[in-house]
């Protein structure tokens, strides 16, 4: 079965957006070293999940070509096939993204029965915190900037327990970003 991962920004005090979805207060540039990893982690990565309002601003930004990108990262995030989420999209007004409604768990758990490589999921906040609460997600990459926010969208849902997680590995890159790799504690 292929192994869905959730690769996301986050503040130290765990939020990966400000309260009103900002996200001024990420790290840049990266480093090259952050660089590697990055496509180590998504090399065997053959689709790509997102919530419906992130998919509105990622999609068209990446097709538009956004500077600062290599060629290479931007042809890798404009032709690995897509799924969004969301239930009030009837149809995808993009190519190469099929749309996915209904039941979250059913709705992923057949994205990973079919053949192929993993899957990966950038967002959004709503998204992320649904998968978490289901326990949808295999890996979890949090890439965590040296920034306290104090307050916004958390990625972890309060579902009234605990979330426990085995840390596979931690890598401090040269910008400041300390990558965590985290599995699911499952029992």
């Amino acid at each position: 079965m292929r192994r869905f991962k959730l690769q996301v920004q986050v503040s130290v005090d765990g939020y990966m957006a400000g309260p009103n979805g900002e996200m001024d207060w990420m790290t840049f540039p990266w480093t090259d070293d952050i660089g590697a990893h990055i496509d180590a982690l998504t090399e065997p990565v053959d689709h790509i999940v997102l919530g419906r309002r992130l998919a509105e601003g990622f999609i068209p930004t990446w097709a538009a070509g956004p500077e600062g990108e290599t060629e290479e990262s931007i042809a890798w995030m404009n032709d690995t096939p897509k799924t969004v989420i969301s239930d009030s999209l009837a149809e995808s007004p993009w190519e190469n993204v099929a749309v996915a409604g209904g039941d979250l768990t059913e709705a992923v758990n057949r994205l990973k029965e079919q053949p192929g490589g993993d899957i990966i999921t950038y967002g959004g906040a709503t998204l992320v915190r649904n998968l978490i609460a289901r326990d949808l997600l295999d890996e979890l990459h949090l890439f965590v900037n040296p920034v306290a926010l104090g307050t916004g969208m958390p990625v972890f849902p309060d579902t009234g327990s605990h979330h426990r997680l085995n840390l596979v590995a931690a890598r401090p890159f040269e910008c400041g970003i300390t990558a965590l790799h985290y599995e699911p504690k499952r029992s």
